[in-house]
């Protein structure tokens, strides 16, 4: 376990609820009206903050795409934007 890692645990209620510890709350950044996300894995499941873990996949999904597109400097960037304004 990393040093970062710890267990907590909680009750599921009747109706399948489950109230989320306040320090795992607080690991993942999440606060009242705020969503989540659970990724199943096998017999596992993963409990992600929804907005990080959106960026994330999007993130991954946009490795590449500016050398795919003739961007591989600042000044190309740069020059995208003033054309695109």
């Amino acid at each position: 376990m990393s040093a970062r890692a710890f267990i907590d645990n909680a009750k599921v209620m009747a109706k399948g609820q489950v109230t989320i510890p306040k320090d795992v709350r607080e690991a993942l950044g999440v606060a009242s009206g705020d969503r989540i996300s659970f990724i199943v894995e096998g017999n596992s499941v993963r409990i992600v903050n929804s907005a990080i873990y959106a960026m994330q996949v999007l993130q991954s999904e946009m490795v590449g795409e500016a050398e795919k597109a003739g961007l591989t400097s600042d000044d190309d960037v740069m020059a995208l934007v003033k054309e695109s304004r």
